[in-house]
């Protein structure tokens, strides 16, 4: 094929990327929704500036994240959700703190918990972020400068935001279910073996590849690799991963100019709780219509979510630039990860093994993978 002929695929391709770029999708998602989420994730951070405990604040917001998970079901079916998601998330950071003392064990500590996370997720049919913020809640746990005596207060901390996010979204969803009515809650699809074991597996050994990476690299803050790989590699199909990664590269660069801006401005503890809760209400409306223009508020939340408990300290510009490298080498793990996770060719021959070792029940269920 001569390079003339390449030249119109080349451009139809271009033409094809920059219309997802430019495409927001329809929502029928309720304002109050992002309002209780900044709420889930903004009090925390309140209560620890008034306190004048930014850090505990700032841990305990973690676990406010797990008001994300709250399903468009009857009120049973989301509190019951939403409080398995709260040990969830108080379990995997439990995990990670916990390997924090052990360096070697860090890389199969997160390998596991994001198999397992992940195939849990799969299991019981929840839908997005999926298992990304369980994953996320132990790698910053692992990464957290802790002594052995403050991981049962830190683990606290995450526990009583999580309740607060219960709290808060049992009130949303009792003023919430008088404005739309709910989703019936589905029942679980069969546990297939390809869909729930085979890509969980692989999901989770990309994951640990990409922090083997980071710790290989030294990377300071290493956890943001595996972080970013995650969310890339979930992508349903090959192109929705690279639509992913490319969305979230882009977002993450202009993001990054956000967030170096955010920190050049004399931030306290008032003013960076407001900051956050802002930007989870943006994020939050946005999410669900574009993901690139969520991700441009996604950099600077996660930044302030680690990095502003020692706000002032030292120059943001070496901060943008490792947060950057960190994204763009997660992305490109979990690139390759999704192809090798809709690989035909792959699924066959990784995937024969794996099922001789699975229980035969489990076998009879399996169905054909995204890939396959």
């Amino acid at each position: 094929m001569t390079h003339t002929s390449r030249w119109p695929d080349l451009k139809r391709l271009l033409r094809e990327e920059l219309q997802l770029l430019l495409t927001f999708k329809p929502s029928d998602r309720l304002w109050q929704m992002p309002f209780a989420a900044a709420l889930a994730t903004g009090l925390p951070l309140l209560i620890g500036a008034y306190f004048d405990h930014l850090d505990y604040g700032l841990v305990s917001s973690l676990g406010g994240l797990v008001f994300l998970y709250l399903p468009n079901t009857p009120l049973s079916h989301r509190m019951v959700t939403l409080m398995a998601g709260a040990f969830a998330m108080t379990a995997c950071y439990t995990l990670g703190a916990m390997s924090h003392f052990f360096p070697l064990l860090m890389m199969p500590v997160l390998v596991f918990i994001a198999i397992l996370a992940t195939m849990v997720c799969r299991f019981y049919d929840l839908g997005p972020p999926g298992s990304l913020f369980f994953v996320m809640a132990a790698a910053i746990g692992a990464y957290s400068p802790l002594e052995l005596l403050q991981v049962p207060l830190m683990v606290g901390l995450v526990a009583m935001g999580t309740l607060l996010a219960c709290l808060i979204a049992f009130f949303y969803s009792l003023y919430a279910l008088r404005l739309q009515a709910p989703q019936p809650a589905r029942p679980l699809p069969p546990a297939s073996f390809d869909y729930v074991v085979f890509d969980a597996v692989v999901i989770g050994l990309f994951v640990g590849i990409s922090l083997a990476l980071a710790q290989a690299l030294q990377l300071e803050k290493a956890y943001w690799v595996p972080i970013s790989c995650l969310a890339v590699i979930q992508g349903v199909s090959l192109r929705a991963v690279w639509t992913r990664q490319l969305h979230r590269v882009l977002g993450t660069g202009v993001g990054l100019l956000l967030a170096w801006g955010l920190l050049l401005l004399p931030l306290d503890k008032w003013t960076i709780s407001l900051a956050f809760m802002a930007l989870t209400l943006v994020i939050e409306t946005a999410v669900v219509r574009h993901y690139a223009v969520a991700t441009i508020f996604i950099t600077p939340l996660t930044i302030l979510l680690v990095e502003a408990a020692t706000r002032g300290q030292a120059s943001p510009a070496p901060l943008i630039q490792a947060r950057f490298f960190d994204t763009v080498l997660g992305c490109l793990v979990g690139l390759a990860g999704g192809i090798c996770l809709h690989s035909p060719r792959f699924r066959a021959v990784v995937g024969g093994p794996m099922r001789r070792l699975a229980p035969s029940r489990l076998v009879r269920q399996a169905a054909p993978g995204p890939g396959a």
